[in-house]
């Protein structure tokens, strides 16, 4: 399966047209997103803590307006979780989102190449007016995606304060905090957010005990 598959135009004068328009494309790394949400949480995300991809769709539609959107997942499956897995998938295929599924046989079976590699796609397809990638992965995807700043392209990074640091240092990126779409999390996360800090300041209680050392 080809991360650009999907629906495609039946003919000439459609995929002209479809060309033409403005798209909103949002990718979604979930691996990325599953191993920076154990870290800032400090536990194995639960489902209580475990992203709601509709309210993700309903914040990506909002501020797309009359521009087209188009949302793809980009997952690793372990064969041994492929059966569990199944009805995650077939959630986010009846939300509206595409799924790119790989199979994770090797430790170096990664998305993110497939993921640039679709964003790329799209970027010539069509005219790419903004993108959100939800990835930590500032080694993978800092200099693509400040190079489509560069081009115009209002480029959004959809992550944790704690781990994105590369959106937040640059100058080209927009980044947005996930737990700040609305709904996304059914409860607050039990997490430390330095850059959310109230005026007056908060206490930070110990997590490990004095006697420990």
């Amino acid at each position: 399966m080809s991360p650009s598959d999907g629906p495609q135009p039946t003919n000439g004068r459609e995929a002209g047209a479809s060309s033409r328009l403005p798209l909103d494309l949002l990718v979604w790394d979930a691996p990325n997103i599953d191993m920076t949400l154990a870290q800032v949480t400090g536990t194995r995300p639960g489902p209580e803590s475990r992203p709601r991809f509709d309210a993700v769709g309903r914040w990506l539609v909002r501020a797309a307006g009359d521009r087209d959107v188009e949302a793809t997942v980009f997952a690793n499956v372990p064969p041994q979780n492929a059966v569990n897995m199944r009805g995650w998938v077939e959630t986010l295929r009846a939300f509206g989102f595409a799924v790119f599924a790989r199979p994770k046989l090797a430790p170096s079976d990664d998305v993110d190449e497939s993921m640039l590699d679709h964003i790329a796609t799209r970027a010539v397809e069509r005219r790419l007016t903004r993108l959100v990638v939800a990835s930590g992965d500032g080694r993978n995807f800092r200099e693509p995606l400040e190079d489509l700043a560069r081009d115009g392209v209002e480029v959004v990074v959809l992550s944790f304060a704690e781990i994105a640091g590369y959106a937040q240092e640059s100058d080209l990126l927009t980044f947005v905090d996930l737990e700040d779409v609305p709904g996304v999390f059914t409860v607050p996360l039990p997490r430390t957010r330095l850059d959310a800090l109230p005026p007056e300041g908060a206490w930070l209680a110990p997590t490990g005990s004095l006697r420990d050392l």
